[in-house]
């Protein structure tokens, strides 16, 4: 029997060695980045006064983003994905030291920012195909919807505690610090991720090449309910993304010590989200509840844009990011369900691209929408508006999606996975 808290939250999975260390190295870690994920934009606002500037950030990333993915997601199927994952590790808090450095200076470089912004990006997109590969393998395939929610908990926390605390160090202390303190927290991710135990590559694993990379798109494009989920989760993210705003945003509601808030303030509607998250492993037309979910982001970024009080754009933002986790929940358990383990690695490159790309030119549109006459707030209702509009025409375009049933996608995979094992042993 699965057992579960008061509030209905499955932690059944959390018995498993490995899993635990990954999770805990990974909230940690994620905790720290969160600090530098708000920094890096702070830092670009206080050089610049430009939201376009800030909006760039999401270009550079994107772009090295839209190639590594795919280099990553077959590295994946071929290699031990611990070591790509604690590779990606060190990479990352050796990026972090730069920062640290550059804030050191007298005359930070304004450059240097969007350099680490894209070099971060290639770091992240031959890591997290990996570490997303690499998950599945550590516990039972039943326990994956409760794997998910574990996981976006932790994310949560870091989420919630990492803006929050940025925005009270940025008040108080030099940047330098805050890049510190994110550099701090590496050392507990690669403790944690040295003591995993080795996730070898599936038997007769494809050679990292372009033709593994198509073998992995075709996949993605003969099964109806993946695409679904890809292009569901980039509308929303596209036009219901204000990101890039939240400098300006705060300016406009209390100043910089409020700006962890608005960073904060999804992650709380996540995490209440996914502490009640135990009536999800019993809904199987998950298609359908992406749909739904995508379109109450959508409303809740409309509330954002519309408010001009702190705490009821507070509310609108825990309200969408509620909205987001239950669709990502869902998400996640769709990839997971459907996707067989020697792809696993490529399609988590693919999906990657899917919940990154939507955010990175979301934050691009609605700095560019901010500098029309629609300004900060206008350019937030219009893209929630756009996301909930999207979702109906989405809804009416991908029937199979709508009703994708998740039992029988779990059949379909462990029937793939088997016959590739008869055929390659």
């Amino acid at each position: 029997m699965s057992k579960r808290n008061y509030l209905g939250m499955d932690l059944s999975p959390l018995k498993h060695r490995d899993f635990r260390l990954v999770f805990a190295g990974g909230t940690i870690s994620g905790f720290g980045s969160f600090i530098t994920y708000v920094t890096i934009p702070y830092q670009v606002a206080k050089l610049t006064d430009d939201p376009v500037m800030v909006a760039l950030l999401g270009v550079c990333e994107l772009v090295p983003l839209l190639v590594m993915a795919f280099v990553g997601g077959a590295l994946a199927d071929y290699l031990d994905r611990r070591l790509l994952v604690r590779g990606g590790e060190f990479a990352l808090a050796a990026l972090t030291g730069v920062l640290l450095i550059n804030a050191l200076s007298d005359k930070p470089h304004l450059w240097l920012l969007y350099v680490i912004a894209a070099l971060a990006a290639s770091v992240d997109g031959l890591q997290r195909p990996a570490l997303e590969a690499m998950i599945p393998r550590l516990v039972e395939p039943e326990e994956l919807p409760a794997v998910m929610a574990i996981n976006s908990l932790g994310f949560q926390i870091a989420q919630l505690g990492g803006p929050a605390l940025a925005g009270l160090l940025i008040s108080a202390v030099d940047l330098a610090w805050v890049y510190a303190f994110d550099l701090l927290t590496f050392a507990v991710s690669l403790t944690c991720l040295t003591m995993v135990r080795a996730v070898p590559p599936p038997p007769a694993a494809d050679r990292p090449s372009i033709g593994a990379v198509i073998t992995g798109l075709r996949y993605a494009k003969s099964r109806p309910e993946l695409l679904g989920t890809y292009l569901v989760d980039i509308n929303a993210m596209f036009f219901g993304m204000p990101q890039a705003l939240f400098p300006f945003l705060a300016t406009q509601l209390g100043g910089p010590k409020i700006l962890g808030l608005l960073y904060a303030a999804p992650a709380a509607g996540s995490m209440i989200a996914t502490l009640t998250s135990g009536w999800t492993g019993k809904v199987h037309r998950h298609g359908l509840m992406v749909l739904i979910a995508a379109a109450f982001w959508g409303l809740g970024i409309v509330g954002v844009g519309l408010s001009n009080t702190l705490w009821l754009t507070l509310f609108c933002l825990a309200f969408a990011g509620a909205a987001d986790m239950i669709s990502g929940i869902f998400r996640s358990v769709m990839w997971s369900q459907t996707i067989p383990d020697h792809l696993r690695g490529r399609l988590a490159g693919i999906e990657m691209l899917s919940y990154t790309t939507g955010p990175l030119l979301g934050q691009m549109r609605s700095g560019l929408m901010a500098k029309t006459r629609l300004g900060v707030g206008g350019s937030i209702w219009a893209g929630g508006v756009l996301c909930i509009v999207g979702c109906a025409a989405l809804a009416a375009a991908l029937p199979t999606f709508l009703r994708y049933n998740g039992k029988d996608g779990l059949a379909q995979k462990k029937a793939a996975d088997e016959a590739y094992l008869t055929a390659n042993t």
